[in-house]
């Protein structure tokens, strides 16, 4: 018996892009830099949401 893996939400770049408000070329920077682990799949990337959460997460500051 094999254990499940937890299905996650996939995005598209563009919806990363809108979620992180940057534009479409600094996901690819992102990616392509190794900060946001992404799938490629054919000619287009997908990142999990969960990625997507931890890359804020782990960039989240307390001001002042």
């Amino acid at each position: 018996m094999q254990p499940q893996l937890a299905r996650g939400r996939f995005l598209t770049v563009g919806e990363v892009a809108g979620m992180l408000r940057v534009s479409t070329m600094t996901v690819y920077r992102l990616i392509s830099g190794g900060e946001l682990p992404a799938a490629r799949i054919g000619k287009s990337y997908r990142i999990r949401e969960e990625d997507v959460d931890k890359y804020l997460a782990d960039r989240y500051t307390q001001a002042g």
